[in-house]
């Protein structure tokens, strides 16, 4: 048999290649090597100098790779997670995630894209906070967490049945003056009623002298709202029931001021059970201030809560504070620069009217409501007198009052027009009336209505951040006790008698001017007030203990 010869295969490999090659390298490729173990490899990787050149080569295809395509390491939290700080910062990931695929200058585009929503943003969340000082100016006081609290005792309560059941006494009120002066009386007739346990024939409001508005009660206040609040306390009634038509009613034209209950017993009740029927004139100021505490609270339920206006005015009221608010918070000031204003204080508003109104008032003796012994000087000095709007800009200046701040002024036609107000707006150009804000049409209704376009004004001010009056009065009052009612919203009482000593001095500088102007002011903001701490304050402006209790001190009866 022929002996086989062994086959052998060969490779051909190019002389260059294998010159390139060292001897261990050219033996391992004729060599078939044994398979190392695990433990082996463990222990002779790291000696192996391949292992280290592929190690530099990856790690310098990384580097390479990260100069070239700009990879960020992964962060695991972001420093400024709520945009509050550094937001250049908290968006340059979401920019860089986009670097692959856009230009520097597409890149830059989108940055200020984005930073330009960030601003506006940040804006409508500020609304109107332009630097910490300003943002002072809208800062609320501290209501020490005093809320509405009106517990009636169980004796009111017990005695509330056999009152709104009455079909005997029936209590007739003619009330006068403005609005907010109707206002104050209405609360008073409803207590009177209360004192008396008559029912309360709807008011009648007498037209006023000055404005000639003929308005009745249904025309600026919620008829049946009225009467369904207060169904509990006093029975309401449009009119007189027929059984006491005819009825010769008891009249009292001159009740002094600040009359008790058991005066008010003592005087009307027997004549009353009499005849039936009981008209009272003129009840300012007639009831005292300093009642027991459950017709205290009644007082505060009239005011605060029966007292609603009627739906057309409360419509276009809240739509025009609405339009104030679109922007941010908002300021209302109460401006008395009224002529009859003028007239009725005693005061004098500048040298060009200066001569007409001493003229109206001595044609007019009777409107001047202001101690006829003083002069106007002294007037002034005494803090008696309406600031102008040189003062109140000066004093909202002093006070942190942004230049850009929305402001809506409440009150008529200030004496010689606009151009009255020209310091004011020179120095706040955001500056409104419900003439400017309200649509063509929505003010017809109202027109020459001076008790329908106070209840507008008195709206729109009850809504706002902070309400400041140039000078007190009727109005100021009612917004003063409803605000703290309200949680003590900010209110500004001007302190004119201590302030202006400092505006008629020249010579002292802004920065001064405003430090001591903010001192003076610091405790008159509208924080809560005891009213028990002085004599003859009215709950309805100063609502706590009465009306108001917080979790430390309750006043339930």
């Amino acid at each position: 048999m022929a002996k086989l010869k062994k086959q052998l295969s060969y490779i051909s490999v190019p002389s260059q290649i294998i010159n390139s090659l060292s001897s261990s390298s050219l033996q391992s490729l004729l060599v078939s090597p044994k398979k190392p173990s695990k433990s082996s490899f463990s222990r002779n990787s790291y000696k192996n100098p391949r292992f280290w050149f592929l190690t530099l080569f990856l790690v310098g295809l990384f580097g390479m790779l990260k100069l070239g395509f700009n990879i960020d390491p992964p962060i695991p939290f972001s420093p400024y997670p709520c945009f509050t700080t550094s937001p250049q910062d908290s968006f340059a990931s979401n920019e860089k995630s986009h670097a692959s695929f856009a230009s520097n200058e597409q890149q830059n585009g989108q940055k200020d894209e984005i930073l330009k929503g960030f601003n506006e943003s940040q804006a409508l969340v500020s609304k109107g906070f332009e630097d910490s000082e300003e943002s002072e100016f809208w800062k609320q006081p501290d209501g020490m967490g005093y809320r509405p609290c009106l517990h009636f005792s169980r004796e009111y309560r017990k005695f509330s049945n056999a009152i709104v059941k009455d079909r005997r006494k029936y209590l007739l009120v003619v009330v006068s003056g403005g609005m907010n002066q109707q206002r104050n009386q209405i609360v008073d007739a409803v207590v009177i009623a209360r004192i008396l346990g008559a029912a309360l024939v709807v008011p009648i409001l007498q037209v006023n002298v000055i404005w000639g508005d003929e308005s009745e009660f249904s025309d600026i206040f919620d008829l049946e709202y009225f009467k369904s609040v207060l169904a509990n306390d006093v029975r309401i009634v449009s009119s007189l029931p027929s059984t006491h038509i005819m009825t010769r009613p008891v009249e009292e034209k001159r009740t002094p001021l600040h009359v008790s209950p058991q005066w008010i017993r003592a005087r009307y009740l027997r004549r009353l059970n009499r005849e039936g029927v009981l008209l009272l004139r003129g009840l300012d100021s007639r009831l005292s201030k300093d009642l027991p505490s459950d017709l205290q609270k009644l007082r505060c339920k009239v005011a605060f809560h029966a007292l609603r206006f009627a739906p057309p005015i409360l419509q276009l009221g809240n739509k025009l504070a609405e339009r104030m608010r679109s922007k941010g918070p908002y300021l209302s000031l109460h401006l008395r620069m009224e002529k009859d204003v003028w007239v009725r204080t005693g005061c004098l508003p500048g040298p060009e009217y200066d001569e007409m109104i001493s003229n109206e008032r001595k044609q007019r003796p009777e409107l001047l409501t202001a101690r006829s012994n003083m002069t106007y000087h002294e007037r002034k000095l005494a803090g008696l007198c309406p600031l102008n709007a040189v003062e109140v800009t000066r004093l909202l200046k002093a006070l942190g009052a942004p230049k850009l701040a929305r402001i809506y002024w409440a009150g008529g036609e200030p004496l010689g027009g606009k151009e009255a107000l020209l310091p004011l707006i020179t120095e706040f150009p955001h500056l409104y009336n419900k003439e400017d804000l309200a649509l063509p049409g929505e003010l017809e209704p109202f027109a020459n209505k001076a008790s329908l376009m106070a209840a507008i004004d008195y709206i729109v001010s009850e809504n706002s951040d902070v309400f400041m009056p140039s000078h007190g009065g009727n109005m100021g009052h009612a917004i003063q006790g409803h605000r703290a009612y309200a949680g003590h919203k900010k209110y500004i009482t001007p302190n004119k008698r201590q302030m202006l000593h400092y505006f008629l001095n020249s010579s002292l500088p802004e920065a001064e001017f405003n430090r001591i102007i903010k001192e003076l002011h610091s405790e008159s903001l509208g924080q809560p007030e005891l009213r028990t701490s002085k004599a003859g304050r009215d709950v309805t402006k100063y609502p706590v203990p009465e009306c108001m209790c917080n979790d430390s001190h309750a006043h339930s009866s």
